[in-house]
């Protein structure tokens, strides 16, 4: 493989420099107009198999440590503390249905949630404000951030798993069986009648 050339050594400078992942647009305001997704095609080239390397996260790039070394570096991080089960189902509802108003979560999740829930996420750097709606009232509405994508690993949020992967996963077995039961009672409730 030949040396790279000026750009590609311009964007991976720029990539190590940067404290925040960068659009396309921002790369090349740092290395001027150029080819820059060509520069981070070749990037992506030269970093397969090595412990760290070019990722895109939401249209941003930055570089990150390959995934099957992430746990040799655990170990020397603090230990952070677990989102509650209103997190989770907060985040959730926001990443599957965003941009999504405080009303819209708590009427899918059928219970309030508590201000310091949404305060949570937002300074993990997962959730944003993401305008108002036109509505009466001009609720607020919330969304995710590029840091959500790249904490989870996600290219877009189109790469979030579908119901069939959360089935698979044994994620909604616990929905499914008060279903089931459900439906199993209906059932003999209709055999008794019928006799």
């Amino acid at each position: 493989m030949s040396p790279p050339d000026q750009i590609v050594r311009a964007v991976e400078a720029v990539l190590f420099a940067t404290e925040v992942p960068l659009d396309v647009d921002a790369i090349a305001a740092f290395v001027g107009n150029s080819d820059v997704a060509a520069a981070l095609a070749r990037l992506e080239l030269d970093y397969a198999g090595r412990g760290v390397g070019p990722v895109q996260r939401g249209g941003r790039w930055h570089f990150q440590t390959a995934p099957d070394l992430a746990p040799l570096l655990r170990r020397d991080r603090a230990e952070t503390r677990r989102l509650s089960r209103a997190g989770i189902e907060t985040l959730a509802i926001i990443a599957y249905h965003e941009p999504v108003s405080r009303a819209e979560i708590e009427a899918i999740r059928g219970v309030q949630i508590a201000k310091g829930t949404l305060d949570v996420l937002m300074e993990a750097g997962w959730v944003r404000p993401a305008g108002r709606r036109q509505t009466p009232g001009r609720p607020l509405t919330y969304a995710t951030t590029p840091n959500f994508l790249s904490h989870f690993g996600l290219a877009d949020r189109s790469d979030l798993p579908g119901v069939d992967d959360l089935r698979a996963a044994g994620l909604l077995d616990m929905f499914d069986v008060p279903a089931q039961s459900a439906a199993a009672n209906a059932e003999v409730e209709k055999d008794s009648e019928e006799a």
